[in-house]
C-alpha cells in the first residue's frame, strides 16, 4: 500500500496504470467512477476520511431521482441544459459515505450561473485552483471545449483543512481528523467537468499534491469511453 503523505513517482505510475485499465472490466461511467474511488480507498484508506468523484451532467440527462433532488435544491425545475455537479462515486469512513444514493446534500447540485457557484466556496475553489474559469463549468463555450479537454490542469490543495474557508464543513474536519484536502480533475470532450476530491487524515504538502494531480489524466481515460452510458 502507498502512503498519501509520501506519494511518489513510482506510486503515480502504478496508480495510473490501474486506473487506466478500469474501463476494460466495467459497463458504465458510474461503474468506472466507483472503481476509481474503490481503488484509491483500498490503497490509501489508512490516510483518508473520504474520497469522492463528481462529474457535471445536464439536468435533462439525469435520472428521475437526481432531477428531483436537484430541483429540491433550487426550489423549482432547472432548465434542461443546466449542468449539475453530480456525485458518481464515494468511499469513506462512515457507512453512508459508501453509496452515492445515501448522500444527503451532494447527489446533484445545480450550477445555473457563475454567481451561484461563487456562493459554494469549495466548488469555486476547486474549479479555480484547477485553472478553470467558473463559466467553463457552468456553460463552456463550444469553441473552447476541445482546448479545455486537452489541457493539463492544476490541483486543488488545502494544506490545512482546519479553519479553511474552502472546507466549510468544519465539524466534519474536526470529527474525522481531516488534515488536508485535495482535488484533481479536468474537462471531458463533452464539455463536462469531473473531479476527484480527497479528504486526508495526514498532512499533504504542496509537493505531494502536485504529484497526485497527474492522476487526473488517468481518471479522464477511465471516464471517457462510455458516452451516454453513465448510470447503472
Amino acid at each position: 500500500m502507498a502512503g498519501l503523505a509520501t506519494f511518489s513517482g513510482s506510486d503515480l505510475s502504478r496508480f495510473g496504470d490501474a486506473i487506466r485499465a478500469i474501463p476494460r472490466r466495467v459497463r458504465t461511467m458510474e461503474e468506472s467512477a466507483k472503481a476509481v474511488t474503490d481503488f484509491l480507498w483500498d490503497e490509501l484508506h489508512d490516510d483518508l476520511a473520504l474520497v469522492r468523484l463528481y462529474k457535471t451532467h445536464p439536468y435533462a440527462q439525469l435520472p428521475g431521482e437526481l432531477q428531483e433532488f436537484a430541483g429540491g435544491l433550487t426550489g423549482g425545475v432547472p432548465s434542461p441544459d443546466v449542468r449539475c455537479l453530480t456525485l458518481l462515486a464515494t468511499r469513506g469512513l462512515e457507512p453512508e459515505w459508501n453509496d452515492r444514493r445515501m448522500s444527503e446534500g451532494h447527489k446533484a447540485i445545480p450550477l445555473p450561473n457563475v454567481e451561484f457557484v461563487q456562493r459554494l466556496p469549495m466548488v469555486a475553489g476547486l474549479v479555480e485552483q484547477l485553472g478553470l474559469e467558473l463559466a467553463d463549468v457552468v456553460q463552456p463555450e463550444r469553441k473552447r471545449v476541445l482546448e479545455l479537454a486537452q489541457r493539463t490542469y492544476g490541483v486543488f490543495h488545502v494544506e490545512e483543512a482546519a479553519g479553511s474557508p474552502f472546507v466549510p464543513a468544519q465539524e466534519f474536519v474536526e470529527r474525522h481528523g481531516v488534515r488536508s484536502a485535495l482535488g484533481f480533475g479536468g474537462v471531458l470532450y463533452t464539455g463536462d467537468f469531473f473531479a476527484v476530491v480527497v479528504f486526508a487524515r495526514v498532512h499533504v504538502d504542496a509537493r505531494t499534491a502536485d504529484v497526485v494531480r497527474v492522476l487526473s489524466l488517468a481518471t479522464r481515460v477511465a471516464l471517457l469511453p462510455f458516452g451516454m452510458r453513465v448510470f447503472d
